[in-house]
């Protein structure tokens, strides 16, 4: 099912365009890893769902589209209102992208240490932005989204992807339905990343009902101290009102160096240019593989890495 299916029946107004750019968000490829998985029994397969082919270019277009269309339809957000959440950065384009489609203002909270290229692409779309403590990280962010809606409540729509629950129901009908299909029912371990937690709740909970024996893998970053934007060390963030910790099978850590080291490698051997959470998510997935001698391992590539271009781990280690 697409997010968008109804829109034209909720928002007749918005015309053929809004139709045809936010019909495209979802039905991402599903790719099978080669090289990085050549230690592996020859009985396992892990793919990666390509998410940064979605127009906003991340999984995160999935829950801004839903969350802003349930808004429109029970209005609590208004045609002439504005949108305001907390992001890390990702959430924050996918809101803006369609808030750009659909004339929607958007004003966001995010840590000043998000990526020049992201700033950039929430800028170009024209957001509002509210630059925030870096060494709060989103926590700080999720803080000062709430005072601003709580000093002007009748000017904003506080969006909250972390308690929203439009936000996993999202990859409930979408990211989970598609990796059953796109496997043809034989996916046996889903492994994905604790942001807000919503693709792995959402997304979980779908292969759940279509299959109980799928084994669920969340991950997080080994520290509070992480680069690995998007993604919560639990223990010590504010904790998502939409995360179930009963829902995992397992939960792995993540270390943020060896994520990076992952990421170039999908780069150089297998043309997949991500982000550093994509390298986490591929890592814990040669994880779970490494310990089956058959199944079929899913995991999800939230982003691709040209807004991460800037950043010095492309080349660690290289002679200059």
């Amino acid at each position: 099912m697409r997010l968008i299916d109804d829109i034209a029946r909720h928002e007749p107004r918005l015309g053929r365009h809004a139709h045809e750019l936010l019909a495209q968000i979802g039905s991402t490829p599903l790719l099978q890893l080669h090289r990085v998985t050549k230690d592996l029994s020859a009985d396992v397969q892990v793919f990666g769902k390509a998410e940064w082919f979605n127009p906003g270019g991340s999984v995160k277009d999935r829950p801004a589209l839903r969350i802003v269309l349930e808004a429109l339809r029970v209005g609590r957000l208004k045609p002439d209102g504005t949108l305001l959440d907390a992001t890390s950065g990702n959430t924050g384009i996918g809101y803006a992208m369609v808030g750009a489609v659909l004339g929607i203002r958007v004003k966001l909270c995010l840590p000043a240490k998000v990526s020049p290229e992201r700033l950039a692409t929430l800028r170009a779309y024209g957001a509002e932005l509210v630059l925030t403590d870096p060494l709060e990280g989103t926590d700080g962010a999720i803080r000062e989204a709430a005072r601003l809606a709580r000093a002007e409540p009748d000017r904003y729509f506080l969006a909250d992807q972390y308690t929203n629950p439009a936000n996993w129901r999202a990859h409930l009908d979408t990211t989970g339905a598609e990796i059953w299909e796109q496997t043809a029912g034989e996916v046996t371990h889903f492994v994905a990343a604790l942001g807000t937690s919503g693709t792995f709740m959402g997304a979980g909970r779908r292969l759940r009902r279509e299959n109980p024996r799928v084994h669920l893998t969340s991950f997080q970053p080994d520290s509070p101290f992480h680069g690995l934007d998007g993604v919560k060390h639990m223990p010590s963030a504010i904790v998502p009102g939409i995360f179930d910790p009963t829902l995992a099978d397992r939960n792995e850590e993540v270390n943020t160096e060896e994520a990076y080291a992952m990421t170039r490698r999908l780069a150089r051997e297998e043309g997949l240019r991500v982000g550093p959470s994509s390298g986490a998510a591929v890592l814990v997935a040669l994880r779970v593989a490494s310990r089956l001698s058959r199944g079929v391992v899913v995991t999800v590539l939230p982003d691709g890495g040209d807004r991460y271009l800037g950043e010095r781990f492309w080349t660690e280690g290289e002679e200059s």
